[in-house]
């Protein structure tokens, strides 16, 4: 009979969020490329072998941490109307991006994925594709009211390209109306009518 694992062996759920955090905002300071395992375990108080004892390595530690806070972020509305469901997405898109941790580790970690498919890899599996597959079902009930045109994956696509874009790439603000005018824009691009 196994023995129940007792003291370091546990994964106490307070030190993982405690490392999460500390991976976060070392990765904001320092970026990926910089990102090291001690300056992580420094900053969360525990010993490396406390993030080893979580993660294989910088590109799960990372992944996961992006996870946590970037998966949960992720509504589901269901306000019976395309429009209105595309507004509260677009909403979430935008708090997301301008996020003052995911604002500064975003457009790092994209620029790194582009050249380590390892991490391009990991990013889709544990942050994009559950993003996704959380959005998706507003999408399919717009199917099931015959309001969407396009794809549901093609749509999934535009919610959050104009934003990123405009926020990620270019760094221009948001003017008062913007994201009214973005979700009428996506509806025309979307919607049947």
């Amino acid at each position: 009979m196994r023995r129940t694992p007792t003291g370091a062996a546990v994964l106490q759920p307070a030190k993982t969020a405690s490392i999460t955090t500390a991976v976060l905002e070392e990765l904001a300071e320092s970026g990926y490329g910089r990102l090291a395992m001690e300056a992580v375990a420094r900053r969360a108080g525990v010993g490396k072998s406390a993030l080893y004892r979580r993660w294989s390595g910088k590109p799960e530690m990372v992944t996961a941490a992006l996870s946590e806070l970037s998966v949960p972020a992720v509504p589901t509305p269901d306000t019976g109307t395309l429009r209105g469901d595309l507004r509260v997405l677009v909403e979430a898109v935008h708090e997301w991006l301008t996020h003052p941790l995911i604002a500064r580790i975003l457009p790092d970690v994209s620029s790194e994925a582009v050249r380590n498919p390892e991490l391009a890899d990991a990013l889709r599996r544990t942050v994009g594709d559950p993003r996704r597959e959380m959005a998706r079902p507003v999408f399919d009930r717009a199917v099931a009211r015959g309001e969407l045109a396009v794809d549901v994956d093609l749509a999934l696509d535009l919610v959050g390209a104009p934003l990123y874009w405009r926020l990620s790439v270019r760094h221009v603000p948001l003017t008062p109306g913007y994201l009214d005018d973005l979700t009428d824009a996506l509806l025309r691009a979307l919607s049947r009518s």
